[in-house]
C-alpha cells in the first residue's frame, strides 16, 4: 500500500527513469552471471564495481538536489553524511575481520593492536551485528543533520552563511577523524574487508549483488523523492525555495519544512556511503574533505537542479569523466573541473537535462525576431 501511495505520486517521466534505473541493474548482473567470461555479452566483475560506485555518487547526487533543488538550501556538508554511513559500515566490515587479520587479534581491530589498545571502544560494541550496524547507518547521519538544522533553522540562518557553517561541520569532522586517538583508523582509515553477511566482499557474486543493491537503492530514493516533490508537501517546499518570507508571513512553520527534508537528506546521504564503502574497499578521513561535497554540487548543477532526473545524469557523466582523465591525463582533471562549473554556469543554467528546453526557448526567440 505504500509502495502504491509513493508510485502515484509520481509523475510519468521520472516513473521511466526508475524503470530504466531498475533495468540497468539488473540486467548487467544477469549478464554477468548466467554469461561465460570470454562472452561479447558479459559484464565484468571490475565494471559493475565501477558503476555502482557512480550509482551510490548519484544517489549522493539526489539527496543534495532533494535540499538544494526543491528547497533552496545550499549544502556544502553533505560529504560528511555520506563518510558517516561509510564509516558505519566499516566499522561493521572490520568486526568481520575476526582472527583473520594481520595480528590475528579477534576482538580488535589491526589498527588498535599496532595503536597498544588494550580493549575495544565502547562506541564499537555491537558493531559485529549487522541487525545493529544497518540502523546505525541511518541513525548517525540523521542525528548529525538534526542538531545541524535544528539550531541553524530556528536562528534563521540562510544563504551562503548556512553554507559556510556546513562546509564548517564537515572540515571539523575530517580533522577529527584524522586523530589516531579517536579510534576510527585515523588517517590510514579502514580497510581489507573480509566479509559482509558471511559473503566475500572480493567474489565476484557479492560484487554483482552490492551492484544490484545500489541500483535499488537509487531507484527507491528517486521514488521516495518523486512522491514528496509531488506532494502538497513538496509545494511548499518549492514555495519555501522561491518566497521564504512569504510563507511565514502565511502561517506556516518554515523551520518544519527544512529541517525534515535535510534529515531526510542526511540518512539518504549515509546509506549512499554505506553502499559505497564495500565496492571500493576503504574508507578514510578523505571522505569528509569540503571538496567533495562541492563536487556533489557540482553534479546537481551539471544535471539539472531541482529536476531529480538530472543529479543522477549529471554524477555518472562527471564521474566518468574523472574516471576516463584522471587515467589518461591526471594533471588536466581539476582544470577541467573548474572549467566545467564555469561553463555551466555561463551556458547550461538548467543543466543537461534542461538543454533541450534552453534551445528550444532560443528557436522561439529567433522566430519572434525574424519578421521584425
Amino acid at each position: 500500500m505504500i509502495t502504491r501511495f509513493l508510485w502515484q505520486g509520481v509523475d510519468r517521466k521520472l516513473r521511466w527513469f526508475i524503470a530504466l534505473v531498475l533495468a540497468a541493474g539488473i540486467v548487467p548482473v544477469l549478464l554477468n552471471l548466467f554469461t561465460p567470461p570470454g562472452s561479447a555479452l558479459h559484464v565484468p566483475a571490475w565494471a559493475l564495481q565501477l558503476v555502482g560506485k557512480y550509482l551510490c555518487y548519484a544517489a549522493l547526487a539526489l539527496a543534495v538536489d532533494l535540499v538544494w533543488g526543491y528547497c533552496g538550501i545550499l549544502t556544502l556538508g553533505h560529504a560528511a553524511f555520506f563518510a558517516l554511513g561509510g564509516y558505519c559500515m566499516g566499522m561493521y566490515l572490520m568486526r568481520q575481520i575476526g582472527s583473520r587479520g594481520v595480528y590475528g587479534n579477534p576482538i580488535l581491530p589491526d589498527f588498535m593492536v599496532f595503536l597498544n589498545y588494550k580493549e575495544l571502544p565502547w562506541f564499537w560494541r555491537g558493531f559485529d551485528h549487522f541487525w545493529f550496524a544497518a540502523p546505525m547507518i541511518v541513525i548517525v547521519p540523521s542525528v548529525l543533520a538534526l542538531a545541524l538544522g535544528w539550531f541553524a533553522f530556528r536562528s534563521r540562518v540562510t544563504g551562503v552563511y548556512l553554507s559556510i557553517i556546513t562546509q564548517a561541520m564537515t572540515f571539523a569532522l575530517m580533522l577529527a577523524f584524522f586523530r589516531n586517538d579517536t579510534g576510527l583508523g585515523g588517517n590510514n582509515g579502514m580497510t581489507d574487508f573480509k566479509d559482509i553477511l558471511g559473503f566475500p566482499v572480493q567474489a565476484d557474486g557479492t560484487r554483482a549483488a552490492l551492484y544490484l543493491a545500489s541500483a535499488l537503492m537509487l531507484a527507491l530514493f528517486l521514488l521516495i523523492a518523486g512522491a514528496i516533490v509531488g506532494s502538497r508537501f513538496g509545494k511548499a517546499l518549492t514555495a519555501v525555495r522561491d518566497a521564504e518570507s512569504r510563507m511565514r508571513f502565511l502561517g506556516y512553520r518554515v523551520e518544519g519544512y527544512k529541517l525534515f527534508v535535510f534529515v531526510l537528506s542526511a540518512a539518504m546521504a549515509g546509506i549512499a556511503g554505506a553502499l559505497y564503502v564495500p565496492q571500493v574497499g576503504i574508507i578514510n578521513p578523505s571522505e569528509f574533505a569540503p571538496g567533495n561535497s562541492i563536487e556533489a554540487v557540482l553534479w546537481v548543477a551539471v544535471g539539472g537542479r531541482g529536476t531529480l532526473i538530472g543529479p543522477v545524469i549529471g554524477a555518472v557523466l562527471v564521474n566518468w569523466a574523472k574516471t576516463y582523465l584522471t587515467g589518461a591525463l591526471p594533471e588536466v582533471w581539476l582544470f577541467a573541473l573548474g572549467g566545467l562549473f564555469i561553463a555551466v554556469t555561463l551556458f547550461l543554467p538548467r543543466g543537461v537535462v534542461g538543454l533541450w528546453a534552453q534551445l528550444k526557448a532560443g528557436r522561439e526567440r529567433s522566430r519572434r525576431v525574424a519578421p521584425a
